[in-house]
């Protein structure tokens, strides 16, 4: 038995009915949403997504570490993002745990030392989501009038809620 066959399988009868062929690469909505990796998290049902309509980022933390920025540059320059909607979550992974404990498992679990990574853990869950917000809305390498929103989903509700300012993305000169 293949251990990915549930994989193959899933795609198969995917397959069958798949009709996006004729889908573009910029998303209809403009929309980019920045979320953490948590499997709770059903991006396209909280915000009522089809495929097509956003971009999706995800990583631990739904942190905005220079790889998101890496993706959100090329989805604002090339492919017409003008709304990037960063959101958190309740009871996230990222905010139980501390960098000694990663790399005390880590080192454990695989001899290698990880200490150099930042895995930009955080205690404070609404200081991170400012923080990224903040982040992107002063990044340089994004296009002016980009606009930015954090928003907190509640894992045991399913409510997502605003937490942050709309935040414009300013001319270079006024960065």
């Amino acid at each position: 038995m293949q251990i990915f066959q549930d994989l193959i399988e899933a795609n198969e009868k995917y397959h069958q009915g798949f009709d996006a062929a004729d889908l573009l690469p910029p998303p209809k909505r403009h929309l980019a949403v920045l979320t953490c990796m948590d499997c709770r998290i059903d991006t396209a049902s909280v915000f009522g997504l089809d495929p097509g309509d956003a971009h999706v980022l995800r990583n631990a933390g739904a942190r905005a570490s220079n790889d998101a920025i890496r993706s959100l540059i090329i989805s604002t320059t090339k492919l017409g993002v003008r709304r990037i909607a960063v959101v958190h979550h309740t009871h996230c992974g990222a905010a139980s745990t501390t960098h000694d404990e990663i790399v005390d498992e880590v080192l454990q679990t695989t001899g290698a030392d990880p200490s150099s990574i930042d895995f930009l853990l955080f205690t404070d869950p609404a200081e991170a989501l400012r923080s990224d917000v903040e982040r992107l809305a002063t990044c340089p390498y994004l296009p002016a009038g980009v606009l930015v929103a954090g928003f907190m989903y509640d894992v045991s509700t399913g409510i997502i809620e605003q937490e942050t300012d709309i935040l414009e993305v300013p001319t270079a000169a006024a960065v």
